[in-house]
């Protein structure tokens, strides 16, 4: 495993393009793209203020850059550097912006989401999208880019609209029956969409393309519902992740619950494994040491490293009680991923912020548990096989695989406290990003 140097960084925003070619990062108003092996810079742009969002076009051809106090997006193309592309909302100001499937069209979400603007790279053509609800995901594309989804509110009632995305036609529009429509999102293979209620009501509807309703999925009434959800990639289940800190899992024939994944506090299962990071101080010869030690002496005698160990179950977690009176209280499971071959199926529980739990989804059972020493951060699953990086926010990457697990202290000066990563498409390397900083980690093929 090899590391980079430590570049700047502003806002978290490091991304690789989808073809895997390059890596786009921001230094407050400047976009630097380097070559993803080598990390040559090939373009320098410099925007009009502080940008605040970046996004690859599918292509791997443009680059958005989204600066929403300025209600400002601009476009580079990395083929022609000298072109480019500035929209500016007005007085209607932005508040979300991304591009379409085809990266030849840019949705721009106004202020107040009085419209969504849509933008033509290539007609110069605008449309415009009406009533955009206010939610956490409101739009949402299928995987062949065919379709567009968009949550709307007109009435004091939630709809869901249907566009084609080749001409933005409505092909559907119907009303969903949720109290706050949260959030929408398609099924990999484009035939349903799942449209989930509020937090304050647990419902989750599921519709085909053309409007029909399916199916609707309750767990449970009179408490907080759904917090997380996950399509499987092969479109077979639906993991829903709530504030009872369960998963739910349905299943695509009959949408009816084929089990559910408790987050008790103390891991009890015989078959589980439980890898508990331990830490270790670094042994260091006492002929070594000189005075004033090295600079390479010193960082390795105050750093702490660490491995893991595998408990003996039972063990017990690092609970926390949540703060009642509090809104977004710390519990429930908020981050849930499938690997993309469906076999296991990642999960994190608020209430127990420093474990990683991972099912095996052939059996339906917990398969490992990964007690961190610090709260987890995020994880992402390798795009090609079953592994997965988890971060901390300490300096520490972590990977774990069916073959094990590893700890891996990223060999830099100074404070370098990664709260993000990303793969590459490829999953021979990950970015890994601090606030101010980041650096890539390239990976042998058989590791872990």
């Amino acid at each position: 495993m090899n590391f980079s140097e430590l570049f700047k960084l502003s806002g978290l925003l490091g991304r690789f393009s989808p073809d895997g070619k390059c890596l786009a990062s921001c230094v407050q108003y400047r976009l630097v793209v380097r070559d993803a092996s080598t990390l040559q810079i090939l373009q320098l742009y410099t925007c009009l203020d502080q940008i605040q969002y970046i996004e690859w076009s599918s292509d791997s051809l443009f680059i958005l850059c989204a600066m929403y106090k300025r209600g400002v997006v601009q476009v580079w193309s990395l083929e022609q550097p000298d072109w480019h592309c500035k929209i500016d909302e007005g007085s209607a100001g932005l508040v979300a912006s991304c591009w379409s499937p085809d990266g030849r069209h840019i949705l721009n979400t106004t202020e107040f989401h009085l419209r969504i603007t849509v933008w033509s790279l290539c007609t110069k053509s605008v449309s415009y999208i009406k009533y955009p609800k206010a939610c956490q995901q409101g739009i949402a594309f299928t995987k062949d880019g065919r379709y567009m989804a968009v949550a709307e509110r007109r009435d004091c009632k939630d709809f869901v609209s249907i566009f084609v995305c080749s001409d933005w036609q409505l092909l559907r529009h119907f009303d969903t029956e949720t109290q706050d429509l949260f959030g929408i999102e398609w099924a990999p293979n484009g035939c349903v969409l799942a449209a989930w209620d509020t937090c304050l009501e647990y419902k989750i509807l599921l519709y085909s393309l053309d409007g029909r309703l399916l199916s609707t999925y309750r767990a449970y009434e009179w408490s907080l519902g759904i917090k997380s959800i996950a399509w499987s990639p092969s479109s077979q289940f639906l993991a829903i992740g709530s504030y009872d800190e369960k998963v739910r899992i349905l299943n695509h024939v009959t949408w009816k619950k084929i089990t559910e994944f408790e987050h008790p506090a103390t891991v009890a299962g015989s078959k589980t494994i439980v890898y508990k990071e331990v830490e270790k101080s670094p042994s260091v010869e006492t002929e070594r040491l000189s005075f004033p030690p090295t600079r390479a002496l010193a960082s390795s005698l105050f750093s702490t490293q660490s491995k893991y160990d595998i408990s003996q179950v039972p063990v017990s977690l690092q609970h926390v009680k949540p703060v009642a009176d509090r809104a977004n209280p710390k519990m429930g499971i908020g981050m849930l991923a499938f690997s993309p071959d469906n076999c296991f199926l990642a999960t994190k529980n608020d209430n127990i912020p420093n474990a990683v739990w991972i099912w095996d989804i052939q059996k339906l059972k917990l398969f490992v548990v990964l007690e961190q020493l610090c709260a987890v951060q995020s994880f992402q699953w390798d795009p090609r096989q079953p592994r997965l990086a988890v971060c901390t926010g300490n300096s520490k990457v972590y990977l774990w695989s069916p073959a094990g697990c590893v700890s891996v202290q990223v060999p830099m000066e100074g404070d370098f406290q990664i709260v993000s990563l990303s793969w590459h498409c490829s999953g021979d390397s990950v970015v890994l990003l601090s606030k101010d900083n980041f650096c890539v980690c390239y990976l042998e093929r058989e590791e872990v």
